[in-house]
């Protein structure tokens, strides 16, 4: 449109802007256009539309109007077509049957680029999953995410079978990301399902044989990769771990699953066990208090099966654990995760705690579940948008664990 052409149309009546609306709906179909249903139309809508066509009479609530006299009128009253006044007073005119074109050759492509990928056809097997993911449509419906989490599981699955390597490890190496394949995980519920496609097994939908199915592709909690850290503890008793604990006083010991499995824990345990969710803190806690440092134990994220064994056997001998973690999405979800298998109780994890340590800059909070233990925490990370770390409110931690010596 002309720029001396802008402004005309708002000379007609504003009575008649539904009408423009249910035009430019019609019009933006992208198919060849003749006549345009209006309606229900209010009763001073039809006598601005019967002044504009020059009728005689009040048109019905719902009528039909060519294309061709609309022009007509138009033009004779602002010196405009009907596409014209349309997109000056509502709106540029799309075309929905030329982006429902292109968005079905985008999906199109996409399936067939997804199923002539060498892992699926070198694994055939892989076929009925490619149907079962492009059944369930797109990621968020779009095509370019699906594709960048489709290239994610491919590489996964790329290196599969491992040979006993950790989950975090296989993630950081194919994903870049240690926590990519997490329970929970988008990446890692896709790739489970193609590994039960591979092995013809139901899709797993409990932690245990989610746990089997990745053992079965040869990344596995087994007895030497499954490891927990621990410092501050000196136990009696001649089990492996004890021996490993007093061994290392002044640092920390990797305690692996098949030491645990291998312990019965005796006399000598502390009263209270302090619980982190990341190294750092462990690191830093060891650097300040050397050998009289207090008893910690590090998840490292989400606990393995080391990290649950060490905690469940530590609460039934009947020390108390004590839980801190990310204040992040994640984080909410690993703590409430570690307290409802090993009776841990929060520490430094509440409302009021969140709100003394949160900055005005930080990384995303990300989904936020409630926590079972504070009704008002999840509450104010979503208001708050931000994550306070371990290591943010690490000052503090190691002040508490001092003052408990």
């Amino acid at each position: 449109m002309a720029t001396g052409q802008r402004g005309r149309a708002e000379k007609l009546s504003p009575v008649l802007r539904p009408v423009w609306r249910a035009a430019h709906e019609r019009l933006s179909s992208g198919q060849p256009v003749s006549r345009i249903r209006l309606g229900p139309l209010m009763e001073e809508q039809r006598a601005a539309l019967a002044d504009l066509l020059g009728l005689d009479r009040l048109p019905p609530e719902t009528v039909t109007v060519s294309v061709a006299r609309l022009d007509e009128v138009l033009i004779e009253a602002v010196g405009l077509p009907l596409r014209d006044v349309v997109a000056e007073l509502v709106g540029p005119i799309g075309n929905r049957a030329q982006e429902r074109e292109a968005q079905g050759k985008e999906r199109a492509d996409l399936w067939v680029w997804l199923k002539r990928s060498d892992v699926v056809v070198g694994q055939p097997a892989l076929n009925d999953w490619v149907e079962a993911v492009r059944r369930g449509g797109l990621v968020e419906g779009s095509t370019e995410r699906t594709k960048k989490l489709l290239e994610g599981t491919l590489d996964v699955l790329a290196e599969l079978p491992a040979a006993g390597v950790p989950l975090p490890v296989l993630a950081q190496k194919t994903l870049h990301d240690p926590h990519g394949l997490d329970e929970g995980t988008r990446q890692g519920a896709l790739v489970l399902k193609a590994l039960a496609a591979i092995y013809d097994v139901p899709v797993p939908t409990d932690v245990q044989q989610k746990r089997g199915l990745w053992e079965r592709a040869g990344v596995a909690d087994d007895e030497l990769s499954s490891v927990v850290l621990v410092a501050g503890m000196r136990p009696e008793g001649e089990g492996v771990a004890s021996k490993v604990l007093r061994a290392c006083t002044g640092h920390a010991a990797a305690l692996t699953l098949g030491q645990l499995r291998a312990t019965n824990w005796g006399n000598g345990l502390p009263e209270t066990v302090w619980v982190v969710e990341n190294p750092s803190i462990l690191a830093l806690a060891l650097e300040r208090f050397k050998e009289s440092c207090p008893p910690l134990v590090c998840t490292s994220g989400w606990p393995n099966s080391a990290g649950i064994l060490l905690l469940s056997g530590l609460a039934e001998a009947g020390c108390e654990l004590r839980y801190h973690g990310d204040f992040d999405g994640e984080g909410i979800r690993i703590a409430a995760n570690v307290m409802a298998r090993t009776g841990a109780v929060p520490w430094r994890m509440g409302a009021a705690d969140y709100l003394k340590a949160v900055g005005t800059v930080g990384p995303s909070v990300g989904r936020v579940t409630e926590a079972p233990w504070d009704g008002q925490l999840a509450e104010v990370m979503r208001e708050h948008g931000i994550t306070v770390s371990e290591e943010r409110v690490a000052d503090e931690l190691l002040a508490e664990l001092h003052s408990n010596e």
